[in-house]
């Protein structure tokens, strides 16, 4: 299951201060005390507080590689200086490294890769932190932005799906039927739901339960299905509002709470986060202030992508609800995407570490970097899912070139035995564990199962396999 969960808040650690932006800033005006440049201690003896060696050659190395800070000589006679000329001013928590990369595969930022360095500490190693009211205060709709200008004309162009006026929802409902199935799979996933994609299809399409799986996950991806629905059919009426929010919580918190009033109701009790040293608010009417404050936030910016993951950012980090939170998100931040027909966010690949290590990046640094990378890398991913021609889909998938062989082999065999989607299911699993690593066997598994739900009549042969066996197969795949 997902590797952090709602518990009850009564743990205490004690640990050393995470990195923020200052320090970085401190760094930086110690090194420009030194123009003919600065050695290790020169900089340690400089600082207000002191750093471990390690971890200041760390935070040294960081600032050079985004050219803030030049380096020369070697070990012992490393020497620090500021560049000629300094990159422009820019806060740490919107910067962003455009991947010239496909977007089929990830790139993170060097900020980033830092806050996955410090939410990776052990439990013990890191400081208890309580809500920080300030961090949703400061943020000021179409002043302030998590993501910046070039990203969000990145992803507008990637994400805008058709010409003209159209009626809110108009490109959802093209794209339902595979939206139902991806989204409510991905997300549940990221909950540490076992579901394969080919089961979560069978699940929703024919309401068949997987052999081995729970109840719960079965309502769960059901749960997810109500929600999107409810998003798509009354994509004229949906907002950041109460109405909303609080519906897709009711929707996706049916059967899963201890107590079933608590489905669409703001919380009334104290709720911790398992695996996080972050302690949520307690004060219901502090509560309510706050949720209160992001809608209106949410409902006063502009830009689409920049509401989708400003409610990705804060509706999690407050945990209105005794559970469910990081699911509301998720499914609230396709809000703007339903309503300006802009391609739906379903979170297709999207590893679970990585979304996790992005919201603790929220809960304990309140800082942005990591999940929005996630957040823009799973956009990409996802129009390249919805996209109408194949040219938008970027370069070819690196993993599935690797594995081409094996996967047309795959595909092929469940054609030509005929087999059903529950036979289907486990003979991709015993053979990802037989013909793959242990490292590529899940994405094996994911890549599989989507080549078969993506087959028709125009692409199979392909596959080596007879038109008269591609038919007899899909009556039984139906």
């Amino acid at each position: 299951m997902a590797r952090f969960s709602i518990i009850a808040p009564n743990r205490k650690e004690i640990v050393p201060k995470q990195i923020t932006s200052i320090e970085f800033d401190q760094l930086l005006q110690v090194a420009g005390r030194f123009p003919a440049g600065a050695g290790i201690e020169d900089i340690t003896k400089q600082l207000e507080a002191p750093i471990a060696r390690r971890t200041l050659q760390r935070r040294l190395a960081l600032l050079v590689a985004q050219g803030r800070l030049t380096l020369e000589g070697g070990a012992r006679a490393s020497r620090y200086q500021l560049p000629d000329h300094m990159p422009e001013k820019e806060s740490l928590s919107y910067t962003f490294r455009v991947a010239e990369s496909s977007p089929m595969e990830r790139s993170y930022s060097y900020e980033a890769e830092d806050i996955r360095h410090a939410v990776s500490a052990a439990v013990q190693n890191r400081k208890p932190v309580g809500y920080n009211r300030a961090f949703l205060e400061s943020y000021h709709p179409n002043e302030t932005y998590y993501l910046p200008a070039a990203l969000r004309q990145r992803l507008a162009a990637v994400g805008n799906s058709l010409s003209g006026d159209q009626p809110a929802g108009t490109h959802a409902r093209k794209v339902m039927d595979r939206l139902l199935i991806d989204l409510s799979w991905n997300s549940s996933r990221l909950e540490g739901n076992t579901y394969s994609l080919l089961e979560t299809e069978r699940l929703l399409q024919m309401g068949e339960n997987a052999d081995g799986r729970s109840t719960r996950e079965a309502q769960m991806i059901l749960n997810h299905k109500a929600a999107i629905e409810l998003l798509v059919d009354q994509a004229d009426e949906i907002g950041f509002n109460r109405y909303t929010i609080l519906n897709l919580h009711a929707a996706l918190a049916e059967s899963l709470l201890s107590d079933p009033g608590a489905c669409g109701r703001l919380r009334s009790i104290p709720v911790g986060i398992g695996g996080s040293v972050f302690h949520p608010l307690q004060v219901p009417q502090v509560i309510e202030e706050c949720f209160h404050q992001i809608l209106q936030t949410a409902s006063a910016i502009n830009d689409p992508f920049e509401q989708s993951f400003f409610a990705m950012v804060h509706l999690p980090y407050l945990q209105p609800f005794e559970d469910v939170n990081k699911r509301v998100s998720r499914l609230a931040a396709n809000i703007p995407f339903v309503r300006n027909n802009l391609s739906p966010l379903s979170f297709v690949d999207v590893p679970e570490s990585d979304y996790l290590d992005g919201i603790l990046g929220v809960y304990e640094l309140n800082r942005v970097e990591l999940l929005r990378d996630v957040f823009a890398w799973a956009y990409e991913r996802s129009c390249a899912r919805y996209a109408a021609v194949r040219h938008t889909l970027g370069d070819p998938d690196p993993f599935r070139m690797r594995h081409r062989g094996l996967i047309m082999e795959m595909v092929g065999e469940v054609i030509r035995r005929g087999m059903d989607k529950k036979a289907a299911v486990k003979f991709i699993l015993l053979s990802a564990e037989t013909k793959a690593s242990g490292e590529d066997r899940a994405q094996l598994v994911t890549v599989a199962e989507t080549e078969l739900t993506s087959l028709h009549e125009g692409n199979f042969a392909r596959y080596r396999v007879r038109p008269s066996e591609y038919y007899a197969w899909r009556q039984v795949w139906r």
